[in-house]
Order: structure tokens, then C-alpha cells, then sequence
């Protein structure tokens, strides 16, 4: 037994508690494509803490899975799943080399792409298109979408805001988009017809 588990810990504040467990592995980018897909993908987000509320609030507004980049981005580290509460051990996500070639595969297999950016010209809230299988982008802090992304989504959409505002933190983007996505469904699910 160990008095002190700090020097076996990932994190700074292990809490007392250190665990030997098998790594989760991501999911390939073909099984987030379902029949109501809700996707979140994170281009280049560098903040793990980003990474896990992320995760935690696209499992929380029932998002079917996350993308993220294996280079140039926060990694799965401990400091991600410790934000996410958990939710990382039930959200399925996808690694991948490239972002914007991800869009393009997923958009080759029914998914519409809409990206998130203060200059979009449609709003997030009431779009329609949510209703359908759908990924959203959210972009990395600072930059935004990067070019390559934004050329690959089929709508740029904002968040309105407040005119002093300026922008907003991409794990709140994410979470306003996975909650604006499951209203949209639920009001659609309530329409006679």
C-alpha cells in the first residue's frame, strides 16, 4: 500500500484514489453514422477541461457521438475525463487525422455539417435542418473554425448574442448547439402528422 498515491496520479489532485484500468477506445468514425445521428465535432479544440465539459454536455443533451483530432488538439487525457464527469465513458468518439476529411465522410453518408461561428448567416436557434441527421462543429479557442472546416460545412450558423459580446466559450457553443438540437427534435417528434 502507498501513503501517498500523488506520484502514480495523471491529474494534480488524485483525490486519494488512483486506478489501474484499460484505456477506452475510440469508436471508427463510420459508427457515429445512425439513423438520427447528432454528432459534435471539435476542430483543434486545445483545452482538455474544453474537451471533457464538451463531452459532458453533448452526453447530457443526447448527442450520439463526438469527433476529434488526433493532432493539434487536446488529447483524452485525464485532466478531459475528469471534466467530463463521466460522460466520456459513455459517448461513443472518433479520433481522427483530419477534421475537415471526416466532414467529408460523414456528409457522404447522409450527414448534413453545420458549423458554428459568430459571422454564420442563419441562426442555431429554430433551425430546422437540426431535425435531420446532423454534425455540428464547433471550433477551437481562439481561432474559430479553421478554413479547410468551414469550406466543408453546408451552413455557417450563429449564436445570437447580446451586442456587447463578443464570443462565447466553445464548451458553451457545443452545449447550446446539443440542446438546441434535442428541442428541435422533440418539438418535431410532438407535430400531428
Amino acid at each position: 500500500m502507498v501513503d501517498d498515491v500523488r506520484t502514480l496520479a495523471e491529474t494534480e489532485a488524485p483525490q486519494g484514489v488512483v486506478a489501474e484500468c484499460t484505456p477506452i477506445l475510440p469508436v471508427s468514425l463510420d459508427t457515429l453514422v445512425v439513423e438520427v445521428a447528432a454528432v459534435l465535432v471539435l476542430d483543434h479544440v486545445e483545452d482538455p477541461h474544453n474537451v471533457g465539459a464538451i463531452a459532458r454536455s453533448a452526453a447530457a443533451s443526447g448527442m450520439t457521438g463526438m469527433v476529434v483530432a488526433s493532432r493539434r488538439a487536446a488529447p483524452l487525457s485525464a485532466v478531459a475525463f475528469k471534466a467530463a464527469a463521466g460522460a466520456l465513458e459513455r459517448l461513443p468518439v472518433a479520433v481522427v487525422g483530419s477534421i475537415p476529411g471526416a466532414l467529408g465522410r460523414l456528409k457522404d453518408r447522409g450527414l448534413w455539417v453545420v458549423g458554428l461561428d459568430p459571422a454564420g448567416t442563419s441562426e442555431l436557434f429554430g433551425l430546422e435542418l437540426l431535425t435531420e441527421p446532423v454534425a455540428v462543429v464547433v471550433g477551437g479557442e481562439g481561432l474559430g473554425l479553421s478554413r479547410l472546416t468551414a469550406a466543408r460545412c453546408d451552413l455557417v450558423a450563429s449564436i445570437p448574442m447580446a451586442d456587447e459580446s463578443e464570443s462565447l466559450n466553445v464548451s458553451v457553443s457545443a452545449a447550446l448547439a446539443g440542446f438546441e438540437i434535442m428541442r428541435v427534435r422533440r418539438v418535431a417528434s410532438e407535430l400531428p402528422g
